[in-house]
């Protein structure tokens, strides 16, 4: 099980969860799993999200996750 946070408007689309438990191996399956649960909303947010693990970035979908991992979901921040 993975711990995912979300921030600013990854929280919105989120309707307002700021943190939860999901099952998932690799970025690629945590993604559609987060859209099958709040919907294409977060789905378009997450498609331009960078995402940390364990406080690293992660650019590899593929990779495997550890058991336990903390991931951030970072959209875009106006003003960057």
């Amino acid at each position: 099980m993975l711990t995912v946070r979300y921030f600013a408007g990854a929280r919105a689309a989120a309707n307002g969860t700021s943190s939860e438990t999901v099952g998932a191996a690799t970025l690629d399956e945590l993604i559609q799993t987060l859209i099958d649960r709040h919907g294409e909303r977060l789905g378009l947010v997450l498609k331009a999200a960078s995402f940390l693990v364990d406080g690293l970035t992660c650019h590899d979908r593929a990779a495997a996750l550890p058991e336990g991992a903390t991931v951030d979901i970072l959209p875009p921040f106006a003003g960057g």
